[in-house]
């Protein structure tokens, strides 16, 4: 005999149900899931790396400054840290550091695929419905796009692993640790994490291809985002009928990589502390690794402590531009920038509309990526100020850590684990604010579109 539920009492019960919780809430609040979710892994990895089996000793814990700082920079997939990875902390510490990583990077991917319907202008449909329409798959399909993501991640993790462990056999390391070796360096590259595990860093790698070769590849793959490639997969045999998003990401990626690799070889050519003391091959390997790294996985082959601060510069504006959305590397993203310079192009040429592969792009987008650099630029700013204030170290070094926590790269140059502890606290809000931030931003403003049946007369303010 069935006993029948009193309504009241199921409606409750869907209410409490996670799964309902977090449905409800992908419809009706992404930006604040968002928020919730990074800020609970990052509150959980952090309540681990303060433990002392955490640290390489043992016996003291490490401070919680330092953990939270550890954790949020895992989490958010930057790579800055206060101490040392590789000897800091102890392979419980080193393995709760990369999953960290590995959590955050799938999380990005799929927490902005969900933010990105608001922008999408779905948000009065259903969940299935909305990620239907922006992954391109059909509706019964939909239920697969988590499975999709995490197989990806891991079929790139997996043979990123394959590539490095031989390598890291034929330097003389015993088994064990070289598969260690390979696994945590394959999820740190592919998340775009920057996080090192070997004691001596890269730097004495700079010259080895089968080294680098996996670096250059998987942080591409991690830095253009899920989906460009499931539209790459799904349509490999048709690349006129890849989407606009994935044209506008590859085109701009490959543009600005192939631009800074030539411009940061040539700035560093005949700096003995970098690229100087290198033959020719390491000169150009280098550079490919630093057309990459700085704008997503802030894996270095060459000290950027001792890099000239025209390179510097270079890379201040190269990391706040960042990698593809919904993907594991930070900034304001490539394709905002290729919108923006779209943007200028249709200005200067006076076409009333902006085009880009046979596609015309709305006012709205145009709006929206305006306000995503304004409030990118505002964060930056008001970190450095802060910093500027906190710490007696020059513009120059404030600059290049302020725009590498918020664009969640990693690079440093140096003056980080000097910082004072309210310093830390700065960057940690920043890589947080990096990390979530311009997907929570896109997902508010696309959300707050009020539709008028009056409008006020057109005027024309004068510009410049």
């Amino acid at each position: 005999m069935r006993i029948a539920v009193p309504t009241g009492w199921r409606a409750v019960a869907t209410r409490l149900n996670p799964r309902s919780y977090v449905d409800r809430a992908a419809r009706t609040s992404p930006a604040r899931l968002a928020l919730i979710v990074f800020a609970t892994i990052i509150a959980g990895i952090t309540s681990l790396l303060c433990l002392p089996i955490a640290t390489a000793n043992g016996l003291a814990a490490a401070p919680f400054v330092d953990a939270l700082f550890q954790a949020t920079s895992a989490v958010c997939v930057t790579g800055l840290t206060t101490v040392e990875t590789a000897t800091y902390w102890s392979t419980f510490g080193q393995a709760t550091i990369i999953m960290g990583s590995a959590i955050g990077g799938l999380g990005v991917m799929t927490l902005a695929s969900v933010l990105s319907l608001a922008v999408s202008r779905h948000v009065g449909l259903t969940q299935r419905l909305l990620t239907a329409s922006e992954t391109q798959s059909s509706l019964g399909d939909v239920g697969s796009l988590l499975r999709a993501v995490i197989g990806t991640s891991l079929g790139v993790e997996v043979l990123l692993t394959a590539a490095l462990l031989p390598r890291f056999l034929t330097l003389g390391l015993p088994l064990h640790k070289a598969a260690w070796y390979a696994v945590f360096m394959s999820l740190s590259i592919f998340n775009n994490a920057g996080f090192v595990i070997m004691p001596e860093g890269l730097e004495p790698h700079a010259t080895d291809w089968w080294m680098c070769l996996p670096i250059i590849i998987g942080t591409f793959l991690g830095a253009v985002g899920f989906p460009v490639i499931l539209d790459i997969v799904r349509r490999r045999h048709r690349p006129r009928t890849w989407s606009l998003h994935t044209k506008l990401t590859l085109t701009t990626y490959s543009t600005l990589s192939l631009l800074t690799a030539v411009s940061v070889g040539a700035f560093e050519w005949n700096n003995p502390h970098t690229l100087g003391g290198m033959p020719l091959h390491g000169k150009l390997l280098s550079a490919l690794v630093s057309s990459v790294n700085s704008r997503s996985s802030g894996l270095a082959t060459a000290p950027t402590s001792e890099m000239h601060q025209t390179t510097w510069f270079l890379q201040d504006i190269l990391m706040f531009i960042g990698g593809g959305s919904a993907s594991t590397a930070g900034g304001i993203k490539v394709t905002t920038f290729a919108v923006l310079v779209l943007a200028i192009i249709a200005e200067a040429r006076g076409d009333q509309d902006i085009e880009a592969y046979g596609r015309r792009i709305g006012l709205s987008t145009v709006r929206l990526c305006v306000s995503v650099v304004i409030i990118g630029a505002t964060a930056v700013g008001s970190a450095t100020l802060l910093l500027l204030q906190l710490t007696d170290l020059d513009l120059d070094h404030i600059l290049f850590e302020t725009v590498s926590a918020f664009a969640t790269v990693g690079l440093s140059t140096g003056v980080t684990p000097t910082l004072p502890d309210s310093a830390k606290y700065v960057l940690v809000a920043l890589m947080y604010i990096g990390r979530v931030g311009t997907m929570t931003m896109a997902s508010a403003l696309a959300l707050r579109e009020r539709r008028r049946v009056i409008r006020m007369p057109e005027g024309r303010p004068m510009i410049g």
